[in-house]
């Protein structure tokens, strides 16, 4: 393989586990783990990478299990070439690589209102792929456009209209990897977006597991949205009630735990596999199913090999 693939400006890691790189703290290793110089030099990596190798983008973790024995192909994994931060009087853009929260306080200080990605974890690539939001706001409110580079290493700009967004998924091709995105956002007083920010991060914190380590949401609300991807809050049946219905709330396995604190928050209480957090995460929806008859959906993204 190492004869295969081409030679970047950026480095190129072999056999580098990814463990580290996950907010759970589990998982084997990739075959490979790209971090591109820039975007052009990402365009040309993956233009001359061989077709038959699989390609998973992969942001900070905040949102994924990587299984234990690994993943077969390249991930890529962008970094300071591309969390930049521009802004404008109504438009924000920002490199994949910038982390939500940091989008949302560059974003506050300037006057425009993205404050609903200050508790959403992770970056702004995966923040696109998956719709992501809280608070009942959703990038799909306030995104323009996002440009991404294809599997074939063509760069192109994709208008919002053109991704799919809804609850939780968006039509991106699998492979392509968001590289920046740009945001139209509302305007507000620096000050009163600051304390909405400082309110939010409150609330977070009295009622989800902040300091444990966990992927955020496990699966997603069962029903009560939309396809454009917003929640009707009033109507929606929540995740944590079905589980806390159908006892769930604590369950262990392993070292894998169904928080005590709020129960739709897969854990790693300490010495957890891969395995223990999936398989915790399956009795749990077996159970719910069991108990409601209601089939919960997975929002933690789970990738490679057992």
């Amino acid at each position: 393989m190492t004869q295969t693939l081409p030679t970047p400006r950026g480095t190129l890691t072999p056999n580098r586990s990814l463990a580290d790189l996950t907010w759970l703290r589990v998982g084997g290793p990739a075959d490979w783990l790209f971090q591109p110089a820039d975007e052009d030099d990402l365009a040309a990596f993956l233009a001359a990478l061989p077709s038959d190798v699989a390609v998973f983008p992969m942001g900070v973790g905040s949102n994924l299990i990587v299984r234990d024995g690994g993943l077969r192909g390249v991930v890529i994994r962008l970094g300071r070439g591309f969390n930049g931060i521009e802004i404008d009087q109504s438009r924000v853009t920002a490199g994949a690589a910038a982390l939500d929260a940091h989008v949302a306080r560059r974003a506050a200080e300037a006057g425009l209102d993205l404050t609903f990605l200050r508790t959403i974890p992770g970056s702004i690539g995966g923040a696109v792929r998956m719709n992501a939001g809280c608070y009942g706001s959703y990038v799909a409110d306030v995104l323009e456009e996002v440009r991404v580079v294809l599997r074939d290493g063509q760069v192109v700009d994709l208008p919002a209209s053109a991704l799919g967004l809804r609850y939780r998924k968006s039509d991106l091709p699998e492979s392509a990897v968001v590289v920046r995105a740009t945001f139209r956002a509302g305007r507000g007083d620096p000050a009163a977006l600051q304390q909405r920010m400082e309110e939010q991060i409150a609330k977070r914190d009295a009622s989800q597991p902040v300091k444990d380590r966990s992927a955020g949401s496990t699966f997603r609300n069962p029903v009560g949205h939309s396809s454009t991807g917003r929640a009707d809050d009033s109507h929606a049946l929540k995740a944590w009630k079905v589980i806390d219905d159908a006892g769930m709330r604590g369950a262990t396995l392993g070292g894998a735990q169904m928080s005590p604190m709020h129960s739709n928050f897969l854990i790693n209480a300490g010495g957890a596999t891969a395995a223990d957090l999936e398989n915790l995460g399956e009795a749990v929806r077996k159970k719910v199913f069991q108990t409601s008859g209601i089939t919960l959906e997975w929002e933690i993204m789970r990738i490679g090999e057992p």
